[in-house]
């Protein structure tokens, strides 16, 4: 069911601490001073990520494994948990009632409610022709498990 909805359900997902932050970029072909940005990028990664040899010398990269294009959106929305507690009431409770942490159709500027187990972005958006959104993963080596996942969502 949730891959049907445009999620990807990731296995082998390094355990620990995670780290998670939301970049706002400019559109990469757009070089005009009044753009406010068309691009926003979730990231999260294992707190040992930069200490990983394989990090550092570039043998482990993203790779790409979700896709998809959306027409006209009114928010730009992304979400990563753990699966095993998305009944917990902590999870449930703080991401899937967006009253208390999205903000008003008019609220340009982006929101996100972080817990234990789960992180979530939203952004509203004026009207677009819609939104391209990506989704990668990085693992430790070819078959390892996941120390980074990327969602980025960039206005067409």
């Amino acid at each position: 069911m949730l891959e049907s909805c445009g999620c990807c359900v990731l296995d082998k997902v390094k355990t620990g601490i995670w780290i998670a932050d939301l970049q706002l970029a400019r559109c990469p072909v757009c070089e005009l001073n009044t753009c406010d940005g068309t691009m926003q990028t979730l990231d999260a990664r294992h707190i040992e990520l930069f200490l990983s040899e394989g990090y550092k010398n570039g043998s482990w990269d993203y790779k790409l494994i979700g896709h998809h294009v959306n027409e006209h959106a009114n928010g730009a929305c992304g979400a990563i948990f753990d699966m095993k507690h998305l009944k917990d009431s902590s999870t449930s409770a703080a991401v899937f009632n967006l009253k208390p942490w999205v903000g008003k159709p008019t609220d340009w500027q982006p929101k996100a409610v972080i817990t234990l187990h789960a992180v979530a972005v939203n952004t509203n958006l004026q009207k677009n022709e819609g939104l391209q959104v990506k989704c990668h993963v990085m693992r430790a080596g070819l078959q390892g498990e996941v120390a980074s996942i990327r969602i980025s969502q960039q206005l067409l």
